[in-house]
């Protein structure tokens, strides 16, 4: 009977999401597995993460603990899912599995994955332009709206266009509102929206 261990050698994940890393084998009929481990090594030292025997499931690791999983009932994979990915988690990743044979010795495989951990690339805000040229009554009421799509959190800032190409800041709000308006009131506003 032949056995081998299957995964990729390296594996982006994206920070505050989650990942499987992969490890799987295609079963022998009379081959038992007898323990599963996955052990980590990163800047912070080296340990093993998870344990699988016949005593059932550990975590070992206090920082994966809550964040771990492999498949209970799919025969072959022992694949590592982790949640909830921190930077800190980039490593090298090791899996072993041991089988015992029916002449009771022991077979021992193993892989590893080296996992990088990427924050995800932020968009910068892009600002839904509004009507051009609005004209309201003396007196009556109006607002102006900043909308932005693009990561979170944004900041929003209207301006008032003073002379001399300067500008004054009105509000750091995504609206502009005038409750009655009056005659001075006339001008060109613009705003600005800002993100991380």
């Amino acid at each position: 009977a032949f056995l081998d261990l299957t995964g990729p050698s390296e594996i982006k994940g994206v920070w505050k999401e989650s990942i499987t890393l992969p490890c799987a084998y295609v079963p022998v009929e009379d081959l038992v597995q007898q323990t599963l481990t996955w052990a980590v090594v990163h800047d912070k030292g080296s340990g093993t993460i998870f344990r699988r025997d016949g005593s059932g499931d550990h975590i070992l690791l206090s920082e994966y603990r809550d964040r771990v999983s492999i498949p209970r009932d799919a025969p072959g994979n022992v694949s590592l899912l982790i949640l909830n990915l921190e930077i800190s988690d980039r490593g090298t990743y090791t899996c072993q599995v041991t089988w015992r044979d029916s002449n009771n010795s022991l077979i021992a495989k193993e892989i590893t994955t080296k996992l990088e951990v990427v924050k995800v690339a932020a968009t910068k805000p892009i600002i839904r332009a509004g009507e051009l040229g609005l004209t309201v009554p003396a007196g009556g009421s109006t607002s102006l709206t900043c909308e932005a799509s693009g990561s979170p959190p944004i900041s929003y800032r209207w301006f008032r266009s003073a002379p001399a190409g300067r500008a004054v800041l009105l509000s750091t709000a995504a609206e502009l509102a005038w409750p009655s308006l009056r005659p001075s009131d006339s001008g060109t506003y613009f705003c600005e929206a800002e993100n991380r």
